[in-house]
């Protein structure tokens, strides 16, 4: 992995997840342990509304920390309610953190590659429906990451189980003097959280 993201990883401590997003985030712990105890692969689909900010943001570092504990079948997506683009400063923010990012696509919709670790395959980003057929379309987990998308969503089609693990969008920064220290303390809450999830 990355110089940069195992130092990173090596400053998470659990004692700084709140008891109450542990209770929130140990269905979807459980549930990565039981695929794994049948020896069946694991896929998540991060839904969010836009699929800009928090979706990618999870996706990116749940692939990233099951890749640092060793979960080979695991594979993790994302989706919106409606396709937009990924926001620049989630790139920047997850560049500055130490992860290899490419531009592949210049368009109203970029598409990125981004890699933790110069050995393993690039995740794909850009903003697409959660239904796209770039993603799973059964025996997948939909993690809502937004309230309005858990909302605007009542039924996932070909989902298994759904879980709520919301997050704070850092989209209400935009434009501030502290966006980037809001879009870094939101992408450090998930990179924990999962690192947590996935340990």
């Amino acid at each position: 992995m990355n110089e940069s993201l195992q130092q990173l990883i090596r400053q998470f401590d659990e004692k700084n997840i709140p008891v109450e997003r542990k209770t929130v985030l140990q269905p979807l712990k459980d549930y990565i342990r039981q695929k794994i105890s049948s020896e069946e692969p694991v896929r998540l689909n991060f839904i969010c509304t836009h699929n800009s900010r928090r979706s990618h943001l999870a996706q990116i570092w749940a692939q990233t920390m099951a890749h640092h504990f060793v979960k080979q079948k695991l594979f993790c997506y994302s989706g919106g309610t409606e396709a937009t683009a990924v926001f620049p400063a989630v790139v920047q923010t997850l560049r500055a953190q130490g992860f290899h990012i490419m531009e592949l696509a210049n368009t109203d919709n970029p598409v990125y590659s981004l890699k933790f670790d110069e050995n393993e395959p690039p995740i794909i980003c850009f903003s697409k429906v959660f239904s796209d057929a770039f993603n799973p379309q059964q025996s997948f987990a939909a993690i809502m990451t937004c309230d309005h998308a858990d909302e605007a969503c009542p039924f996932v089609a070909g989902a298994e189980v759904r879980f709520p693990v919301r997050y704070t969008d850092p989209k209400a920064y935009d434009g501030t003097e502290i966006m980037y220290e809001k879009y870094l303390e939101t992408s450090l809450e998930i990179g924990l959280e999962m690192w947590w999830v996935m340990g």
